[in-house]
């Protein structure tokens, strides 16, 4: 900045002053100014006053808002925390650590250091020692609408209208929340969202979560990566949604190297509830139907007209006031809305799509079985004369299937902003979690016209997956306070289980239910109390993060927009980040990949220690390391070494991965390393 000016708005407001005569109106024209998440501002301009803009001094960089996404479509016992002893006692349950929640609002009178920003229906007294600050961003939407008129917005406050704002917040801090709001009814905007960002970070918080992200874009224009290297210099860990566009390869967003990544899983727990045949034998299924209601004992008619359950009108002439059998091939939640506008009064629906369970809904009195089950309740309906049948519902099952498995919703990598860092860093519960909700948002629905309000709500994405995680980093940053960013992140990858509740490595949800790569789950789902003592762990400086994207041929102005600061140097450009996951690409399957990786970790441990290297992956891929064993002496103490990988793909299209883990002697600490060989065409911008 020029030393006439006194502060960095008054140089931007000066610079679109000086545009042409269109722009005098500066205080209506410049959006933000942000100073902390990067050095710059955002502003409504023509095409030409932006082409002006470019030749003034110290012009870096523009480019265009952009909308972004919310990734949403009993997990604390699932991740195994307990009151009294692990990761939650050691942290102190977390006290004092500030999460900034960059997300819809918060619904103030759910059970919960900064400004309180009052608003339409938000009295700044609604704060207290739980929620400590609560700041909303609007203008960028505004400027999108052409427009500042306040009715356009759903509530011009902090108030929640959306709820996902709620439930992410109710998650992450339990019964406390700490918030900064950007999304809104009409939309997300990527202006706002770095706003929301630059005052986290200027107000000092320890964590930032954030369940948004925006869809193929640059390191240098995604507003989530540029906020998180600022976050990462001042050691303020940045957990971000890995999006809902899976189970696609390469669809994740928000695959940052310095940021948290988190996939989601499904959990051991199901909502269901039984059917219950006339000759007395039970079926347990799959429901969401929100009323205590029993459909008691009521005739149970199977027809032979596959497509009944298509036609509201034809169910209401064959089975009116009767439980109906739907077997099809029709979608099930088409089959739910057809037949809830007719006159049947329950039904059952068989299909084997699991993914029904993790985002479907239930707005009829029926229930989901599988068709094993279906076979032998047909059976009896064609056989039995009258038959009969009841549904129960509101029933919980835990521990009756294997879990987790990765959601398929979830966003696969390879990441499309950076591939050379493998996305997802970990996965956390997202299908069916139970947080709290804005009680004038329904919550759920009965038939076509009735929804039901609630103060609680389920919600299923990778949206109330990162907030797990993000609790968790909180949970951390209070026990090791004097943990970087990058160990922190590195503590929950290598400690992350690759294994399901069984003891088998974790699957892909769907009919195939294959085995799951790190392209699916990065190193598993997250272990908070064995993230509490790593052993070992993967640090890297900013500088590291800088000579990757000098490798990746950024230029000077591209680097300067994210890292603000000409600090930093490509005198070392290189892929090979000190990440504690490896990628590596295959470019033709008859061609075997060679690599070699160099990564240094550091022990956080008590006392001397030595560690041995295990390597596990596919037939056609050999690992080694060198050395294979690493001794340390104190704590703190760094070791390096280097891991070359060859593999043949043969086949094309084909993933291989394996792991690497550093087996402590005393068998006390296992620090895994997941790694994967990616095909260069599941990449979606090339390398």
């Amino acid at each position: 900045m020029p030393k006439v000016f006194t502060s960095q708005r008054h140089w931007y407001s000066s610079t679109v002053t000086s545009l042409d005569s269109a722009a005098q109106n500066v205080n209506r024209s410049i959006l933000y100014s942000y100073e902390n998440a990067l050095h710059g501002f955002s502003v409504a301009l023509s095409p030409k006053q932006l082409e002006s803009l470019k030749e003034t001094p110290g012009f870096i960089s523009a480019y265009s808002d952009r909308a972004a996404t919310l990734d949403t479509t009993a997990s604390y016992a699932f991740l195994s925390l307990n009151v009294s002893h692990g990761l939650w006692p050691a942290s102190n349950y977390g006290q004092n650590v500030v999460v900034g929640v960059v997300d819809s609002g918060i619904w103030p009178e759910s059970d919960r250091k900064g400004k309180c920003e009052g608003g339409q229906r938000f009295d700044p007294s609604l704060c207290n020692s739980k929620l400590i600050g609560a700041r909303y961003f609007n203008k960028g939407l505004l400027a999108a609408q052409d427009g500042d008129d306040d009715t356009k917005i759903g509530s011009n406050s902090v108030r929640d209208s959306v709820g996902h704002g709620t439930h992410t917040a109710s998650t992450v801090a339990g019964n406390y929340v700490r918030g900064a709001s950007v999304a809104w009814d009409q939309g997300v905007f990527a202006s706002d969202m770095l706003a929301g960002l630059d005052q986290a970070i200027a107000d000092g918080v320890d964590v930032i979560s954030i369940s948004m992200g925006l869809d193929m874009v640059p390191l240098y224009e995604d507003p989530v990566a540029i906020a998180a290297f600022s976050a990462l210099e001042k050691g303020v860990v940045v957990s971000a949604s890995a999006g809902n566009a899976g189970p696609s390869l390469g669809s994740i967003h928000n695959g940052i190297p310095w940021v948290l990544t988190v996939g989601a899983s499904n959990t051991e727990r199901s909502f269901g509830g039984t059917l219950i045949l006339g000759n007395g034998k039970r079926f347990s299924g799959w429901t969401l139907f929100p009323a205590s209601a029993t459909v008691n004992n009521l005739p149970l008619v199977y027809h032979n007209n596959a497509s009944a359950c298509d036609s509201s009108t034809l169910l209401s002439q064959v089975a009116r006031g009767s439980v109906v059998i739907c077997d099809s091939v029709m979608d099930v939640n088409q089959q739910i809305q057809q037949v809830s506008l007719s006159a049947v009064y329950g039904a059952v629906f068989i299909s084997s799509d699991s993914t029904l369970f993790e985002t479907g809904k239930m707005t009829f009195p029926g229930l989901v079985i599988s068709p094993h089950q279906g076979k032998n309740v047909i059976k009896y309906a064609r056989a039995t004369r009258p038959a009969s049948a009841t549904l129960k519902f509101q029933e919980t099952f835990v521990g009756t299937k294997r879990a987790p498995t990765v959601a398929s919703y979830s966003s696969r990598g390879p990441s499309w902003e950076c591939p050379w860092v493998l996305k997802p860093d970990v996965m956390a519960p997202g299908s069916s979690i139970l947080a709290a909700w804005v009680p004038d948002l329904p919550a759920a629905q009965i038939g076509p016209n009735v929804v039901l309000n609630n103060e609680y709500n389920l919600m299923s994405g990778t949206s109330m997956a990162c907030p797990h995680a993000s609790g968790v980093v909180a949970l951390l940053r209070n026990a090791h306070p004097e943990w970087s960013a990058s160990a922190v992140r590195s503590a929950l990858i290598t400690t992350a289980s690759p294994l399901d509740n069984s003891g088998k490595p974790i699957e892909e949800n769907g009919e195939l239910s294959p085995r799951a790569s790190p392209l699916a789950m990065g190193a598993g789902l997250i272990d908070p109390n064995r993230a509490l003592d790593p052993g070992l762990v993967y640090d890297a400086t900013p500088q590291d993060y800088v000579n990757l994207l000098c490798a990746m041929n950024f230029t000077q102005a591209q680097i300067l927009t994210i890292t603000r600061s000409k600090a930093y140097n490509c005198s070392s450009p290189s892929y090979d980040v000190n990440y504690p996951s490896f990628v590596a690409f295959s470019v033709d399957p008859s061609v075997t990949v060679e690599r070699k990786f160099r990564r240094s970790v550091t022990y956080v441990g008590d006392g001397p220690a030595a560690y041995t290297a295990r390597v596990s992956s596919s037939n056609s891929t050999q690992i080694s390391v060198s050395p294979n064993r690493l001794v340390f002496k104190a704590k703190y103490e760094k070791r390096k070494f280097s891991l070359t990988l060859k593999s043949e793909m043969k086949k094309e299209n084909a993933i291989a991965f394996g792991s690497l883990e550093w087996v402590e002697e005393t068998g006390r600490h296992v620090v895994r390393s997941p790694l994967v060989v990616v095909p260069t065409n599941f990449v979606p911008n090339g390398i």
